[in-house]
């Protein structure tokens, strides 16, 4: 792997991702199916840098943990692919880069939302994973502020819509990372990581946590519809998605397996870009 190719993947990509899917939700609800593409651009440029840049920070601070772990011990850092000095440079150069762009090119709003999920993710959330389970819920703060920032492009400021969208993500994560955490419990555990699964052994509370979340997640993800934000196709279309979602957290309820919660995490990872596209095609009727 070469130098260019180890930094790339210190930015997490993948979560990068879909943190620009939950984004570009925002900012299409908020602008009322508006298509400012030009402003689209910038506002996920900036927040890509921005999330990027939160990535190769928590890599950073992480390192020492990831070597213990054996899903991580051959990222980039660990296995001394890319000097701490040059990750932790990286890292502050990509969210000042993605904050010069939220500035200059959106507004003052969406750069300080992305500021401070950069801040909560790194200071936060990052060394809370060694101090308490509740990192996850804590955690899932920064991880439910894209769409927010995306509707702020959108418009210039904030209303019940943007929270309804924070709603859905801050619900979404819980069932989401729960399933990562039960499937890698023992390696968590190895880390010292503080996760529900690893802090118990019969899995009750964890598949309590996720089965009330992913109910949670079921009633908001239908609130744009109630609240004029998206027609009737997009409540039909939240209303399955959200079952389906639901289903395979109620199977792993019964039988706590690693294969059930792998179907768990598969569905939820397929959640949002079908939520997203849902609520494209129902703005274009």
């Amino acid at each position: 792997m070469t130098l260019l190719q180890a930094c790339f993947e210190l930015t997490k990509p993948r979560i990068v991702a879909m943190v620009l899917v939950a984004a570009a939700l925002g900012f299409h609800l908020g602008g009322q199916g508006g298509a400012d593409l030009a402003l689209l651009g910038l506002t996920l440029l900036g927040t890509a840098l921005t999330a990027s840049g939160s990535g190769v920070l928590n890599h950073y601070l992480e390192r020492d943990v990831d070597a213990l772990m054996r899903r991580t011990r051959s990222r980039p850092l660990p296995a001394g692919e890319v000097p701490p000095s040059t990750a932790l440079s990286l890292g502050f150069l990509l969210i000042l880069g993605g904050q010069v762009v939220l500035v200059l090119g959106v507004n003052l709003l969406t750069a300080w939302l992305a500021l401070l999920t950069a801040f909560l993710y790194v200071v936060v959330y990052t060394p809370l994973k060694r101090l308490t389970w509740l990192n996850t819920s804590l955690g899932s703060i920064p991880g439910a502020l894209p769409p927010v920032g995306g509707w702020a492009a959108a418009t210039g400021g904030l209303d019940a819509g943007a929270w309804v969208l924070f709603a859905i993500l801050f619900a979404w994560q819980h069932p989401h990372f729960y399933a990562i955490a039960w499937i890698f419990r023992e390696d968590y555990r190895r880390g010292g990581f503080r996760m529900l699964p690893v802090l118990e052994e019969d899995g009750r509370r964890t598949c309590r946590h996720i089965l009330a979340f992913s109910l949670m997640l079921l009633a908001f993800s239908v609130l744009p519809a109630t609240l004029g934000m998206s027609g009737k196709l997009y409540g039909a279309g939240a209303l399955v998605l959200g079952l389906l979602m639901l289903a395979p957290g109620v199977t792993l309820a019964r039988s706590r397996s690693i294969g059930d919660a792998r179907r768990l995490l598969r569905a939820s990872v397929l959640y949002l870009p079908l939520l997203f596209l849902l609520s494209i095609v129902d703005r274009g009727l």
